[in-house]
Order: C-alpha cells, then structure tokens, then sequence
C-alpha cells in the first residue's frame, strides 16, 4: 500500500487529505499520475504542470522515481508569496 497525500489547493480539488493504493510492484511516478488522473480528472492540468512538486518518502522526486510498497507520496502545487 503507498499513501499519496494531497496538499493546499490540491486537497480542495479531490475533496481529501490522502488516497490509499495497493500496489504489486513497484510503479513510477509518471505510473503513479496515470493512476491520479483517472481516479482525480480535476487534477489533470495539474498533473502536467511543471510547477507541481512531488516528493516520495520527503525526497524530491523525478517521472522515473520508483515508488515501493509502504511508500508515501506528497503532492505540492506551485507557492506563492513572500
């Protein structure tokens, strides 16, 4: 099972804090947001986008990033301010 948790305006967009999926192998990130937006299809454009952040495990993480049972996944859309 991986926890991908949703953050700031993402979490108003799916209407929850996290998402739970049982995963039988390792997946990538770029696998992981094929999953996201069929489940989610308010976060398409955000999926796309450059500015989105995701980490795995609190790293920084890449499209080719392995994702492994018992990991957990942050989504962080663009900041702003100062």
């Amino acid at each position: 099972m991986i926890t991908v948790r949703f953050f700031a305006m993402l979490r108003n967009k799916t209407g929850c804090e996290f998402k739970e999926y049982r995963i039988l192998k390792p997946i990538t990130v770029a696998e992981l947001k094929k999953m996201l937006k069929a489940d989610f299809p308010a976060l398409s454009g955000m999926l796309d986008s450059r500015s989105l952040l995701i980490s795995v495990n609190l790293e920084f993480a890449g499209m080719d990033t392995m994702i492994k049972d018992g990991d957990e996944v942050g989504l962080l859309p663009p900041f702003s301010g100062g």
